[in-house]
């Protein structure tokens, strides 16, 4: 899992991508790097390890522009080194890539009997070679990207910036998430509403397929389909005491000091001032003969405990799964399951997978997330 994020903006936006890295630094944090636009001119500074590294880069060597993109790597595709720290570029194309592209090796192979070599261990690089070869046959930015979106396969995010372009992102969604955010005379882009807080609280979020042709006048939402696409504006509101380290080294500690307030908070919402439970009317178990509770690593260790809740308190029947397993077992749904997904981003790829496997199979779908606008929380039924 990656972090990726966009400036279109009035101020330079070196400053502005590194502080919405930061709050994408539970995404990954092995590397990180930006790109931007600077008198129609296109470069990049990256870094190797924690974003802190990138930000002294930026002392010394300062990246001007008020257009750019960012990243920060959670490695999947080659070893955490400089060469394969994102942004990617290929001539004037400029790439950041949350996701896996799984034909890379045959794009690869295609492109190298064209002359385009790659110069990294990564499925990205490939996207940015496929644009540049677009556009070296003449095709305009916009047509370059929506070619080489339609010959990828996989799960991605990902942001184009092209030289020469100062007011132009394209950025497309295909089973990872991505939102556009909404300025005054400024447009962002961000992997999620928390990357984008400190820079307006007004996103449209792109669905499964969708590219997005972004200027800072706003953006034209294309679906799978090529069409174009009215996706509705909603207004977020978050509190940044919770996605900040709010003086801590790392997340991890923050979470750990955390726990006894957190348990406290998430209680106040269920109960009421005498003692008394006051859950969702939503949250309905009449029909419900069976609990399904799915995630990954320490989610699916709170889900252990839920079982035994579940069972000892409620009396119901209930069944833990580890996210990545789930769809390859082909497990046995009925209409009298509840199916719960836990993840603390609510973007957990394989977690958000297995709830998109039991949709229309089960009564009900629940989320137990932290981040109550991410992708598991929206498509989940509460």
């Amino acid at each position: 899992m990656c972090g990726i994020v966009g400036v279109l903006g009035n101020h330079e936006a070196a400053p502005l991508l590194v502080e919405a890295l930061k709050r994408l630094e539970y995404r990954g944090y092995d590397s990180a790097g930006i790109a931007t636009i600077n008198v129609g001119t296109l470069d990049r500074r990256r870094a190797v390890g924690k974003l802190v590294n990138l930000s002294d880069l930026l002392v010394h060597e300062p990246l001007a522009g008020k257009s750019g993109i960012g990243h920060t790597r959670w490695a999947t595709h080659g070893a955490p080194t400089v060469v394969n720290a994102h942004p990617h570029r290929a001539g004037g194309v400029a790439v950041v890539h949350n996701g896996i592209i799984e034909n890379f090796r045959a794009l690869r192979a295609d492109l190298a009997a064209d002359g385009y070599a790659q110069e990294s261990d990564t499925d990205t690089e490939i996207v940015a070679l496929l644009a540049r070869r677009e556009m070296d046959q003449g095709a305009s930015p916009k047509d370059a990207a929506r070619r080489t979106l339609a010959r990828l396969h996989g799960a991605f995010a990902l942001c184009f910036l092209f030289e020469g372009e100062d007011d132009l992102i394209i950025a497309a969604r295909q089973g990872s998430p991505l939102a556009i955010g909404h300025g005054t005379g400024e447009m962002f882009v961000g992997s999620d509403a928390i990357a984008l807080a400190p820079m307006t609280d007004r996103i449209t979020y792109l669905e499964e397929g969708d590219w997005a042709v972004i200027t800072r006048g706003g953006a034209q939402i294309h679906d799978a389909q090529g069409k174009l696409a009215n996706r509705a504006e909603t207004r977020v509101l978050l509190d940044s005491a919770r996605i900040e380290k709010a003086g801590y080294k790392h997340f991890m500690a923050k979470e750990i000091a955390e726990q006894p307030v957190v348990i406290a908070d998430a209680l106040k919402h269920y109960t009421t001032s005498d003692g008394g439970l006051a859950l969702p009317e939503a949250l309905n178990f009449t029909g419900i003969d069976r609990v399904m509770l799915v995630g990954c690593g320490t989610a699916s260790y709170a889900a252990q405990v839920a079982k035994y809740w579940f069972e000892q308190i409620a009396s119901l029947p209930a069944e833990v799964d580890i996210a990545s397993e789930f769809r390859y077992r082909d497990p046995v749904l009925s209409p009298g399951t509840m199916a719960v997904f836990v993840s603390q981003s609510g973007e957990t790829a394989d977690t958000l997978a297995a709830l998109r496997h039991v949709e229309g199979k089960v009564a009900r779908i629940v989320a137990v997330v932290n981040v109550p606008t991410s992708s598991i929380a929206r498509e989940s039924d509460l």
